[in-house]
């Protein structure tokens, strides 16, 4: 059981977070949104891991090859790819019926997860700069089952939000996976990750800088809009985007300075400046709202 829950990933459900924005930041949200957006989130945990099933399956051969994963359970070995099948169409029906529970909106978006999620495992990840918007897509997916899905009107300014701050992430990503590599010594990055050598340092710092501002504009200007204004009548939510610049300076400072970025989650869960962060940001929008 240890072997398939490392397989499944638990600690990615941190980026199901996203589902659960439409319940903050909606007008007056009631309990059966927030249980309704509990159920998406479950849904989206179950595709998430059907997904990353699927990737290791497709990439067993090149992850073999990888310094850190060819210990993953498919490539080392320790799962069979005959249980991996089975799992990932096993976990990627119970998301499609835990979806449709919520309505016909909900289960497209889990839908189109799984199929843009197929898309890319099998090609699309090779091409340069789509990867990583098809990454965002899938956050984007998130927000949109957390907020259309269960009858929430998204906020559009919160929406280019949450694209801004994905790109920010899914270049940070490719940065670290480059500079691991090349200092690796260990492994081609074409064969590892083709699409890298279509890369480079100095244009992914240049992607990250651009979406990183443009996170913390498109932030600040959601705060602050009349849409905002008028539907938790203040302008205080002002307050919270010190907190998402800082963490997002924070997170530049790990993917510059401390080999981070390769794994959002786990990044989030072990610095403790990110933490404090995500949760100071957190109590204050709940302070504010409610």
């Amino acid at each position: 059981m240890s072997v398939i829950l490392r397989l499944l990933r638990p600690h990615q459900y941190i980026k199901n977070g996203f589902v659960v924005l439409g319940v903050v930041f909606g007008q007056s949200p009631t309990l059966l949104d927030a249980l309704h957006a509990a159920l998406a989130f479950v849904a989206f945990c179950l595709a998430a891991s059907s997904v990353y099933v699927f990737n290791d399956m497709v990439d067993v051969e090149s992850d073999r090859m990888h310094p850190i994963k060819r210990n993953r359970p498919i490539a080392s070995g320790a799962v069979s790819l005959p249980l991996a099948r089975g799992l990932s169409a096993l976990l990627a029906a119970l998301a499609l019926g835990a979806a449709f529970s919520l309505g016909w909106l909900a289960a497209l978006f889990i839908a189109l997860y799984l199929v843009l999620n197929v898309a890319y495992s099998l090609r699309l990840k090779h091409v340069v700069i789509l990867d990583v918007f098809l990454i965002s897509a899938g956050f984007m997916l998130r927000i949109l089952i957390g907020t259309a899905g269960i009858g929430i009107p998204p906020s559009q300014w919160l929406l280019l939000t949450g694209l801004m701050l994905t790109l920010f992430l899914g270049f940070a990503k490719r940065r670290a996976e480059l500079i691991q590599l090349q200092g690796s010594g260990k492994a081609d990055r074409a064969t590892v990750r083709r699409v890298l050598e279509n890369y480079s340092p100095a244009m992914l710092d240049q992607l990250t800088g651009i979406t990183a501002a443009c996170a913390i504009l498109s932030y600040g200007l959601y705060t602050v809009s009349p849409e905002t204004v008028r539907i938790h009548g203040s302008y205080a939510l002002f307050y919270t985007v010190p907190f998402v610049v800082y963490g997002i300076f924070r997170y530049l400072y790990l993917l510059h300075h401390r080999a981070g970025g390769n794994d959002t989650a786990r990044d989030l869960l072990a610095d403790p400046h990110l933490v404090a962060t995500a949760a100071g940001w957190l109590l204050v929008s709940v302070i504010i709202l409610r």
